[in-house]
């Protein structure tokens, strides 16, 4: 099948990675693999590897060990990757050009030239929604139309894989939802998409799967169903408010204030009425109820610990 195909080989396959700094050991075996048409988030704790990870595939860094594939055919340690885009967490445009002079040298440097060249910036600018600011300067611009820029000059040569290193780092809510409108429409044109994030709401949201890097290796991959069941479970975790302190039901405990009880349940619509009903035949009344599902940032504590990372 042609790349970018589901049911093909992968859009990019990691197996074994290794690569130290010095006496620091960044990649420890690190597995990877971004499917054909997905976007797959990458998350970590700091210092988890994903930076390193994503050098890597790009050709920035050189893995000691192990082996990058793009479509089922192997890269090589730097080079050979004209056909991947990579976006930076850094905003790596020119300040004192336009936009569209940023692009028009960034195209050059994809090996674009003429009516390539000109077709990509007018598709580019109109794709960012920056095409009223192409004569602009880049350092007139807010960061959120910048990181769109950053973006666009990444993509100019309408790679089949794309890289992105927290491409929202830093924006604010519209300019957010501008950067995931452009990337859900390369998704739609078949680009397969790597995503490095913080933000786990980003990943539960706008990703297919999930993997989660931890001391240089995959810890944990799979969409979010399959990540929670096979981690903290799908039960809900139920938290009773009771008018007044008392002894918690069969299965809660008290929480810092005696009138707050928490526990767990399977099912909601059957087990909840006939939990109130007790209550109150024991004399109890609840004041309110909050019923929480389980979610990525339980999963991602799970794994990798509660301990700040700087």
């Amino acid at each position: 099948m042609a790349p970018g195909v589901p049911g093909g080989p992968p859009a990019l396959l990691v197996r074994g990675v290794v690569k130290r700094f010095g006496q620091t050991l960044a990649l420890d075996g690190a597995r990877l693999e971004l499917r054909a048409g997905e976007r797959l988030a990458l998350l970590g704790p700091n210092g988890a590897g994903k930076t390193t990870l994503v050098r890597c595939l790009s050709g920035r860094a050189a893995p000691d060990a192990g082996e990058i594939e793009m479509f089922g055919r192997r890269l090589p340690r730097t080079g050979g990757r004209e056909r991947l885009g990579f976006v930076p967490q850094e905003i790596a445009l020119y300040p004192d050009l336009t936009a569209r002079e940023n692009l028009e040298a960034f195209g050059r440097f994809h090996g674009l030239r003429g009516a390539r060249l000109r077709e990509a910036v007018e598709w580019a600018l109109t794709w960012t929604g920056l095409a009223d600011r192409a004569g602009d300067l880049t350092k007139t611009f807010s960061g959120g139309m910048r990181r769109r820029v950053n973006i666009a000059c990444g993509v100019l040569h309408r790679p089949p894989v794309l890289l992105l290193d927290e491409p929202t780092v830093g924006v604010d809510p519209q300019s957010r939802e501008r950067i995931f409108a452009m990337l859900e429409e390369l998704r739609d044109h078949g680009t397969s998409i790597l995503l490095t994030t913080h933000q786990l709401d980003e990943a539960e949201e706008r990703c297919d799967r999930i993997v989660i890097i931890d001391h240089g290796r995959a810890i944990a991959e799979g969409t979010l169903g399959e990540l929670i069941e096979s981690t903290v479970g799908v039960n809900r975790r139920v938290t009773l408010k009771l008018a007044e302190p008392g002894p918690p039901p069969e299965g809660f405990r008290a929480r810092d204030d005696p009138r707050e009880v928490t526990g767990e349940v399977e099912d909601v619509a059957l087990e909840l009425p006939g939990l109130l009903t007790r209550i109150r035949e024991s004399g109890g009344r609840v004041s309110g109820v909050e019923v929480r599902a389980p979610s990525l940032h339980s999963v991602f504590i799970h794994l990798t610990g509660r301990e700040l990372r700087e």
